[in-house]
């Protein structure tokens, strides 16, 4: 379950916003095209220096401690609740930064902990997450540890970690997102490829409020559902704040509240 994903085989991190469908590959306020895979100047990874991946070599000294990219900001304590919507259910999703690390690769990673559950208060995801920052400020995604609830029974499918069984960390929010950018956001082969692309930096949604200011858009997307195209926007000092399936499904997630850490 990254923060926040409607993509198969990620936890929801969005909350009830309208249903209805956009045309992709930008929503009604927007006045940019998305480029087409493959048509940047560079391929990805390659300008200003944005990483290549997903990551085949981990070198743990390229890392630093702590997650503080402006847009993805992981203070411990921070907590976030997002309502999720679709047709068929209203859920939502608590997603908080714990004082806990976990060293994947010999990288010491955040740990983002995710409970998606019914208005009601049944669990139907619970989800550890596990990111680390570079020394340019690129946020890497390692992997996550979930379990699914479903009448009854639990599933640990979509679980993976890098550098077990061929796993591969990505990208989830560059140093310095630009349109244009692209990258993997993680791999594991048949589970987990999802991708994302900076559409815009000073992108606006009718649902967000404008008190948040310029937000980077992304588009996500992933092979093992090509149909399926999602935007998230992202807010300076708060990170995801809406989330929506563009095309191949109805599915939102808002930001409802976010509680800072109170220690500072």
């Amino acid at each position: 379950m990254k923060i926040p994903a409607i993509l198969a085989g990620s936890a929801v991190l969005l909350v009830a916003a309208a249903c209805g469908t956009h045309s992709d590959p930008v929503s009604s306020d927007d006045n940019t095209t998305t480029p087409a895979p493959g048509t940047s100047s560079a391929t990805p990874g390659e300008r200003r220096g944005l990483p290549a991946t997903p990551l085949t070599r981990v070198d743990p000294t390229a890392f630093v401690t702590g997650v503080d990219n402006p847009f993805l900001p992981l203070e411990p304590g921070t907590v976030w609740t997002f309502r999720s919507s679709s047709p068929d259910e209203e859920t939502r999703i608590v997603t908080t930064v714990t004082d806990r690390s976990r060293v994947v690769q010999g990288v010491r990673c955040v740990v983002v902990h995710d409970v998606e559950s019914t208005l009601d208060g049944e669990v139907l995801e619970d989800t550890w997450d596990w990111y680390a920052q570079d020394v340019d400020g690129n946020v890497w995604y390692f992997g996550e540890d979930t379990t699914a609830y479903e009448d009854g029974t639990s599933s640990k499918e979509g679980s993976w970690e890098t550098g077990v069984d061929g796993a591969q960390a990505g990208i989830v929010m560059p140093a310095d997102p630009q349109p244009g950018d692209e990258y993997a956001q993680e791999f594991y082969a048949g589970e987990a490829e999802d991708r994302g692309q900076v559409l815009r930096v000073d992108g606006r949604h009718p649902q967000v409020p404008a008190t948040y200011g310029a937000l980077v858009v992304t588009r996500d997307t992933t092979p093992l559902e090509p149909k399926l195209v999602e935007r998230k926007y992202y807010a300076r000092g708060v990170g995801v704040v809406h989330e929506e399936t563009v095309r191949g499904g109805r599915e939102s997630v808002r930001l409802v509240s976010v509680r800072p850490n109170s220690s500072t």
